[in-house]
């Protein structure tokens, strides 16, 4: 008979290995400090960024379910319940670091109050900050109206807007709360014998919300136990802030007023939900909109006034006939003047960071040349060539001015381009330090490395230094004789140091050493220092080639990889990627009749050309390998030129598509599409 499990922990994947990794190294630790039976499961949904043979690798004991799709959230968490055999489960996200005692603390607390169902804990953004989300209510009608509505963010501490996260309720406390987060939700196994697991009719979100509420139905109690904290880089996974996710969260809010509530009350609950949905989209999609033209708009508003003076002043001292210009010329004929130059400077590079004056001025070069062209074979729009010159040298110079004129008023320096490299300590041994050094050289990250900050107890006090005031702050220095011993070591000083040494050397980002500091330590020292929040995070886990962070709680993670080298994230290549999509899908649609009699999956072929428009597809891509940010998904892979002739494995099939990322060049994607052109339907 096998023996009894205390803990299962049961962590869905997709396509955040170094998340994962990171994880998993967290809850080994805690499953130490526990001392008693624990299974670990690792479901993966069909991750294509080498997680599978990660976990394989480095986690031997981890029990793996390989999916070959993606079920959602909710199918995949079942099918390792299905096999959890702890009086414990629980649902921890893969982008999570927990605490050493967090395992045993949540067993204690649940072992003293039996009538516990399910159990959440503080979480904390990559910031060290509170997620109020640790702690939520039920949301009804009009807990959900008040929080769609900016009700509940706007009165947060309110009894009555404030229910959704119940920010009355202090966070430094335990309460009993309605519903627990899917990020971490330890339950009862007994608890969930009796209400069932989770509900498959949500594919990611809400599902956590209806399983919460049916342990309140069953009789069990939900509690937010604060005595433990994690980590929770939000948002990895998903984008919180995309309108696809508004979409879905939404949506996971009807399914659950439908089933849970009264058919007349879940209806207008649906119908103001699907009005907030809306509005929220179209908000997002308006911020969005505002937020990259404006720029654009700016510099086409400079362009139009600085014509309209150039063309009076042509007007009145360099014509030959001294007669205005038609009306058409400023109403129609300079604003396509201005399309050619801001879309010539975009296609050139000059909207990319940073800023170079080359891009910019080739860019409106080739517009004016265009325009200049284009304009001799339109005899009734064919108007005074010097002032298309003119226009063109006044676009570059308004186009270069106004970013110098951003600079100016942002970062207070009148230059073109504002580079603010990034001072950068290290908190963790000189070993680990130098380790960390080589890791960004080899990344290709721009930061000044200013030294390491030590988490053993050598500098003070100590007869090498000496106490000096700075302002309120007290600082202990190293005297010469301790410089010049420990120089070559860049030694900043030890831990308990830090927010001076922040002051100091004016920080923008420290890098925890995972091998020397313990979860606990490095949330800690997170927590103590919310006086700076111009100051980011990061975590280098113990053994591992990833640099994990996040800026703020509404940004996702982040990391520093090799991927950051590859030339098809660059912004040059993206856009001429996405050009080069629009026109092969534009001249197949209309070479239709005659391309469909070589293509194997007519209807397939069609659908993906309107895909490949839309920007949801891209005719070739990574398939097998994943990018370091969210490109449009592939039809074709580069390893589909080797795999007509000989069968390949996985991890050859991502290597030949890291290849094709790091080299990428539009011309190849031509070559694939002509090679594979029977496939182009494939889905």
């Amino acid at each position: 008979m096998p023996a009894p499990v205390k803990l299962s922990v049961i962590i869905v994947n997709y396509n955040v290995c170094y998340f994962l990794e990171q994880a998993l190294l967290s809850v080994e630790r805690a499953v130490e400090k526990l001392g008693e039976p624990v299974e670990v499961f690792v479901v993966d949904n069909n991750s294509v960024d080498g997680s599978v043979a990660m976990v394989r690798n480095r986690f031997p004991d981890v029990i793996l379910l390989e999916n070959h799709h993606n079920p959602g959230f909710s199918k995949a968490n079942n099918q390792a319940l299905k096999q959890a055999r702890g009086e414990y489960v629980l649902l921890l996200n893969p982008d999570t670091v927990v605490e050493e005692d967090t395992f045993l603390r949540c067993c204690e607390f649940m072992d003293a109050h039996p009538d516990g169902g399910g159990l959440g804990v503080k979480m904390l953004d990559g910031q060290g900050c509170f997620l109020p989300e640790s702690k939520r209510g039920l949301p009804t009608p009009w807990v959900a109206f008040y929080k769609m509505f900016g009700l509940a963010k706007l009165f947060p501490k309110s009894r009555r807007f404030g229910q959704y996260h119940l920010g009355y309720l202090d966070k430094d406390e335990s309460h009993e709360v309605a519903v627990l987060s899917g990020a971490f939700m330890l339950m009862r196994q007994t608890a969930l014998a009796e209400v069932g697991l989770l509900d498959e009719d949500y594919f990611m979100y809400g599902e956590d919300i209806d399983l919460s509420y049916r342990l309140t139905q069953g009789g069990w109690k939900n509690y937010y136990y604060p005595g433990t904290r994690i980590i929770h880089y939000k948002g990895e996974s998903t984008k919180r802030t995309s309108v696809n996710y508004v979409f879905v969260f939404y949506r996971a809010m009807v399914i659950f007023a439908r089933k849970h509530f009264a058919p007349g009350r879940a209806g207008a609950f649906s119908f103001l939900i699907n009005m907030a949905i809306w509005l929220r989209a179209g908000a997002a999609l308006g911020q969005r909109f505002f937020t990259q033209a404006t720029p654009v708009l700016l510099d086409g508003a400079m362009i139009y006034g600085g014509m309209y003076f150039l063309k009076t002043y042509w007007e009145e001292n360099h014509r030959y006939v001294r007669i205005p210009y038609p009306e058409k010329y400023m109403l129609a004929a300079v604003p396509v003047y201005i399309l050619f130059w801001l879309a010539s400077a975009y296609l050139s590079g000059g909207y990319d960071k940073p800023t170079k004056t080359s891009r910019i001025v080739r860019g409106i070069f080739i517009g004016t040349v265009l325009i200049s062209a284009f304009s001799n074979f339109l005899d009734a729009w064919r108007f005074s060539k010097a002032l298309i010159v003119l226009g063109g040298a006044w676009s570059a110079a308004a186009l270069i001015g106004r970013r110098m004129v951003h600079n100016l008023v942002v970062h207070h320096k009148f230059s073109l381009a504002v580079y603010h490299q990034k001072n950068v300590a290290i908190v963790g041994s000189r070993q680990e330090s130098e380790r960390v050094r080589q890791l960004l050289e080899q990344f290709g990250v721009q930061v000044r490395v200013i030294g390491f900050v030590t988490p053993d107890v050598v500098m003070v006090p100590s007869p090498n230094f000496r106490r000096t005031a700075v302002g309120a702050a007290t600082v202990w220095e190293m005297t010469e004789a301790a410089q010049a011993t420990t120089a070559a070591e860049d030694l900043l000083g030890e831990v308990r140091q830090l927010e001076d040494i922040i002051r100091m050397y004016e920080l923008n980002e420290l890098i925890f050493c995972g091998r020397d500091l313990s979860a606990s330590q490095i949330i800690s020292l997170m927590v103590r220092l919310p006086q700076h929040p111009e100051v980011a995070y990061k975590i280098l886990p113990q053994d591992s080639e990833y640099i994990i962070g996040s800026s703020r709680k509404d940004a996702p993670g982040d990391y520093y990889t090799l991927d950051i080298t590859l030339n098809l994230v660059h912004p040059q290549h993206v856009r001429n990627k996405r050009l080069l999509d629009m026109f092969t899908s534009l001249l197949l649609l209309v070479l239709l009749p005659l391309v469909l009699l070589f293509q194997r999956h007519k209807a397939g072929f069609v659908r993906n050309c309107f895909r490949v428009l839309s920007g949801s597809r891209t005719w070739v891509g990574l398939r097998y390998a994943a990018a370091p940010r969210r490109l449009a998904r592939a039809i074709l892979s580069p390893a589909d030129v080797a795999q007509a002739t000989a069968a390949l494995s996985e991890a050859t099939r991502r290597r030949l598509e890291l290849l094709y990322a790091k080299d990428y060049v539009t011309g190849t994607d031509l070559r694939i599409m002509l090679r594979c052109f029977r496939w182009l339907g494939q889905e």
